[in-house]
């Protein structure tokens, strides 16, 4: 049996974190994971080059039953304090669009960094190491795995969620929390391309690869970045984003051509040019294929100058509102997060301990807090990695 002030389930971005935490304070701390590397999910982020955190961290960007929880650790670590922590390792960095700071080299830099400084604080790391069963005894926690039996005061599961289980991913974590008495938030996929079937899934289809800039909108709730489309539906930065606000049966509307007046450009053209077909009018605010499709939804047959006013302003509404209903989403497959996890009521917002059980913590993506797409998600786990690794 090998004994640890600190057992952390879980090498990924939240675990890692915490480790180095935990261990700058004098814990023995030893990580725990089935996978052969750690950092795997950091190895393939953001194209390879890891999409590290976003210098526009607010609560309200985070999915959440209780959207106030987040707060306390995200403003005790930030996201200046990581881009501290990696300016003094040496890694270089970028911003892309919408506060997003990527690596100019490899994600590979970030998990070096994280498994240099576990290394530095005295972490042990062990890797393919299958979990059998958790237990308390005698006031500790035990860990009966396929690398033995580990026993400490402190146990912080950061076994993350569902997502990617090509990755290993699993619901261990999930189980872990029931088997203690916590609540579960229902989970489902977040950050995830959405599908189509019947009539709408072949018209997609014969757009598929086509990337345009669209804001897609569910209710009060508005992406506008670029929009793919698949050979299953709809993908693209927009969609990833208001997928984890979609339900099945909610219907999306999509403006594509935001910041323009449409219905407005099409009555003008109509008295300058008026034997234009409406798809080649359309055309000149969409690609061809796209405007082809749209123009055929609108019902609209001849050419501009056969249209009233009114009807163009259909035609207009149609392209700045083009109503769509997903009939489900690809899954945890290619979802890069997963919504819902251990119930925030059930975890102390400082420390991400457990209420009801001394020296238990959960943190990361396993948590009921999901961000949006652009780096929110590292962010959340390296602050409550960090509040955590300061009491574990």
């Amino acid at each position: 049996m090998e004994r640890y002030d600190v057992i952390i389930l879980g090498a990924g971005a939240a675990g890692m974190f915490c480790a180095i935490e935990a261990a700058r304070r004098g814990r023995r701390v030893v990580v725990l994971d089935h996978a052969a590397a750690p950092g795997e999910k950091i190895r393939i982020s953001g194209g390879g080059r890891c999409n590290f955190t976003n210098l526009n961290i607010r609560p309200e960007r985070f999915l959440s039953q209780n959207p106030r929880f987040a707060l306390s650790a995200l403003r005790r670590y930030s996201a200046h304090d990581f881009i501290a922590r990696v300016d003094r390792a040496g890694i270089s960095w970028h911003e892309k669009t919408l506060g997003q700071l990527f690596c100019d080299g490899s994600a590979k830099e970030i998990v070096a960094m994280l498994t240099q400084d576990m290394a530095a604080a005295g972490v042990a790391l062990r890797l393919s190491t299958e979990i059998a069963t958790v237990r308390q005894a005698a006031g500790s926690y035990v860990v009966d795995s396929s690398a033995g039996v580990f026993t400490s005061q402190s146990l912080v599961v950061a076994c993350g969620g569902k997502s990617i289980p090509k990755m290993g991913a699993s619901d261990l974590g999930y189980r872990l929390a029931q088997q203690f008495g916590l609540g579960l938030v229902e989970t489902r996929p977040g950050l995830v391309p959405l599908t189509f079937g019947g009539t709408a899934l072949v018209q997609m289809q014969e757009m598929a690869g086509l990337s345009v800039a669209a804001q897609v909108g569910l209710g009060r709730t508005h992406f506008q970045e670029g929009l793919l489309f698949t050979h299953r539906g709809l993908s693209g930065p927009s969609v990833l984003q208001i997928s984890s606000y979609w339900r099945e049966g909610d219907r999306l509307v999509i403006n594509l051509a935001a910041g323009q007046d449409i219905a407005a450009a099409l009555i003008a053209q109509k008295s300058a040019a008026g034997r234009i077909s409406l798809k080649n009018a359309l055309a000149q605010f969409l690609p061809e294929k796209l405007a082809r499709l749209l123009a055929e939804q609108s019902g609209l047959v001849g050419n501009l100058a056969d249209q009233s006013n009114a009807k163009l302003t259909q035609l207009g509404a149609l392209v700045q509102a083009w109503p769509v209903t997903p009939t489900g989403s690809e899954g945890y497959r290619t979802a890069e997060v997963t919504l819902g996890g251990v119930d925030t009521d059930a975890l102390d917002s400082r420390t991400l301990a457990a209420r009801a059980h001394r020296g238990l913590f959960f943190i990361g993506e396993v948590v009921d807090v999901t961000g949006w797409l652009g780096g929110y998600n590292f962010q959340w786990a390296w602050s409550s990695g960090w509040a955590a690794g300061q009491v574990a």
